[in-house]
């Protein structure tokens, strides 16, 4: 049901067969998300003008770029650990094999240049060029499996925001020239980040586990493990806020040269005890 808020009432509704998994709108389109298809329409009069088949999609998993002009959309693909990127302005199709497993989170910028994508391994989330495909840069949560929950990009587009079932909110540098061309690569860990090789010992750096010279976060924030949280960046520099499902809101802030823990600075609840049950 499409609710005009200011004239109180109900102003179109759609109907579909199967149950919907997820709702997504900009100003000029309404998708609407079911099991394996997706159904794109022109919010104006309600026409249908494009849709797509996904392979099994329970969590409703889409998203779609925010800026006027040209729409970029982002859902599952057809085969596991697939992502389907439509260009509906250059009219283009792009699909990116982002994971060997199942795809359990994307996001997508709000100019639909970057994708962030986790797999139901939880530990690797990789961000890519919406546009090429190609992989741009790589970071590491944790070294233990985990549930993805969220992920955001800052507005700036140089943090990116990252939570799990585990309880702690990530944010991560991103390192990634915007205007990314084919030609880029993934931007390697920096040699610090290994521990402590010497010239003559180089060799096994080969040999060693990948999370010793993965890309971990620049700063922390630490909740209730196993309750689910989705996250976003604030409209004040350095600030993420956190909305949690047991009605939790938090914000914080970090810091970007020292990282660390974040601080905080509001924490609310919306929901009385017995809203929760």
């Amino acid at each position: 049901m499409i609710w005009d808020d200011h004239q109180s009432r109900c102003i179109g509704e759609l109907s579909f067969r199967s149950p919907v998994r997820g709702v997504r709108l900009r100003r000029d389109r309404i998708i609407v998300v079911l099991e394996n298809k997706i159904f794109v329409y022109n919010f104006a009069d309600l026409k249908l003008v494009h849709q797509i088949e996904t392979a099994p999609n329970p969590k409703g998993l889409c998203a779609v770029s925010q800026q006027p002009g040209s729409i970029v959309l982002v859902c599952p693909g057809a085969q596991k650990g697939q992502v389907r990127v439509e260009h509906y302005g250059a009219r283009k199709t792009k699909f990116i094999n982002a994971h060997t497993s199942r795809v359990a989170c994307f996001a997508l910028s709000q100019d639909g240049r970057l994708i962030a994508t986790a797999s139901t391994k939880g530990t690797l989330v990789r961000i890519y060029n919406a546009v090429e495909g190609n992989l741009l840069q790589e970071v590491r949560r944790g070294a233990d499996r985990a549930e993805i929950y969220s992920l955001a990009f800052s507005n700036n587009l140089q943090y990116l925001a990252v939570s799990s079932d585990k309880g702690t909110i990530h944010v991560f540098n991103l390192k990634i020239n915007v205007g990314s061309t084919a030609n880029d690569k993934p931007m390697p860990a920096p040699e610090s980040e290994i521990p402590h090789i010497s010239p003559p010992l180089s060799f096994i750096k080969g040999v060693l586990p990948k999370y010793f010279h993965s890309e971990w976060s620049v700063a922390q924030f630490r909740l209730h493990e196993g309750e689910q949280y989705i996250v976003a960046f604030g409209h004040e520099k350095n600030t993420v806020a956190v909305v949690g499902m047991d009605g939790s809101f938090y914000r914080c802030q970090f810091d970007p040269v020292n990282g660390g823990e974040m601080l905080q600075l509001e924490c609310y609840n919306f929901l009385k005890p017995s809203d929760q049950q």
